[in-house]
């Protein structure tokens, strides 16, 4: 084979190998939850018994949940809390590996049609269709512990392909509890069908299933924002607003957030807490001059950002917030002559600036005066090309004197 034809064959193979399922898999974390529980038999599936030998689902799993797109998992104490940052979209999928009508390779055992089911602990009541084949329920509890109505997800089973990898959701930031429901029915006796008479099952076996399990999902940083209470515009670190700003709970609601309020003391020369350090409302307006430091914590990452905001017009605090100088150096600049500007900048006065030019101006006449009235080194240049000028024309001159001389000597002679 040919080195071009070579190349071609090793980029296609590398092409496919980046671009299949498999490869794109490899590079997505993810994270699988919940396992199989004995639920009872008619119970609304309210237990929550491990799987012994004497269960029909014993030794095989039906399939298995995964959480991908997120940033990192944490796991404390049983509860598992995936943490997101910007970009992330976190996903809940399910991969079904079973044939619910043949279940571990045995016809015998299919899932029922579950037409009296109900789930107890989510709070279901029994209705016409009940769960059908296998009934996917969820439940969110929201940032004010609001808890929503479960979603019900009813014959969810029927709908899979073998094999396939289906999502179910995408969540946002919250807890959640997630089930999936299912009746297994074991028909191990039956009658052999004879011509045009069917089999019959004889005394049936049916057992509730459940795959139960929680998640949280928190923002993984630490990130404050605060808009302008007039503009509704961001207001970075450091910020100057006479308007006031309000802290913006939007991106999360589960951190720790803390505004306090400094001013001046009576003198002058130090901050003092003389109003409040307390936790931040959401939407609420701080319209009172000060200075704000606003400080948010990630209770799931401990992470802290810090943020400071001055409100009001009081140059002093304005100065302090913008400048980093501390009050007394401030207030000694201000007792010097120093002025703080619209945006809190230190501005000294145009007089000095007047003076320096002035001593500036006076040092380079002084440095003319000495020079006669044009600076010493541009004279002797000057000189010196004026001599060698003059020489150069002298040595010229003389050199066409030599050379008219024979001539004139020549026709004196001839007329002798």
């Amino acid at each position: 084979m040919h080195g071009p034809a070579r190349k071609l064959l090793l980029a296609a193979a590398l092409l496919a190998a980046l671009f299949s399922p498999a490869a794109a898999l490899a590079e997505e974390q993810v994270y699988y939850l919940g396992s199989t529980v004995n639920a009872g038999t008619d119970t609304g599936y309210a237990n929550s018994d491990a799987l012994t030998e004497k269960d029909a689902h014993y030794g095989w799993s039906l399939g298995r949940f995964y959480a991908t797109g997120f940033t990192t998992v944490q796991r404390e104490d049983g509860q598992v809390t995936f943490l997101k940052t910007t970009g992330d979209d976190i996903k809940l999928k399910f991969r079904l590996d079973q044939d619910i009508d043949c279940l571990n390779g045995n016809s015998a055992l299919t899932i029922n049609d579950d037409k009296n089911g109900y789930d107890q602990r989510f709070g279901t009541t029994k209705s016409d269709t009940g769960l059908g084949r296998g009934a996917l329920i969820i439940k969110q509890i929201d940032y004010t512990n609001d808890e929503s109505a479960p979603q019900v997800y009813v014959n969810y089973l029927a709908g899979l392909e073998l094999g396939a990898e289906t999502d179910v959701s995408s969540f946002a930031e919250g807890d959640y509890e997630v089930a999936l429901d299912y009746e297994v029915k074991n028909d191990a006796r039956q009658t052999p069908g004879f011509g045009p008479i069917p089999s019959l099952s004889i005394l049936p076996e049916y057992s509730n299933y459940t795959i139960r399990f929680k998640f949280s999902v928190r923002n993984g940083d630490a990130m404050v924002f605060l808009l302008d209470s007039s503009t509704g515009s961001e207001l970075t670190n450091s910020a100057v607003t006479e308007n006031g700003f309000t802290v913006d709970f939007a991106k999360s609601h589960y951190l720790n957030i803390y505004v306090k309020r400094s001013v001046l003391s009576d003198n002058g020369s130090e901050l003092v807490d003389v109003r409040s350090n307390e936790p931040a409302s959401d939407g609420k307006a701080y319209t009172d001059p000060g200075i704000y430091t606003i400080t948010a914590t990630n209770p799931s990452t401990n992470q802290t950002t810090e943020k400071i905001v001055y409100v009001g017009n009081d140059p002093l605090l304005k100065a302090y917030a913008i400048t980093g100088y501390t009050l007394e150096q401030i207030q000694d600049m201000l007792t010097q002559g120093a002025t703080v500007a619209e945006d809190g900048t230190i501005v000294w006065p145009q007089a000095e600036t007047q003076e320096a030019s002035t001593e500036s101006t006076a040092a380079e006449a002084a440095t003319e005066e000495k020079g006669g009235g044009l600076p010493i080194l541009p004279v002797i240049v000057v000189l010196v090309v004026i001599a060698a000028v003059a020489f150069i024309a002298a040595k010229h001159l003389k050199q066409t004197e030599t050379a008219v001389a024979p001539s004139e000597s020549k026709e004196i002679t001839d007329e002798e």
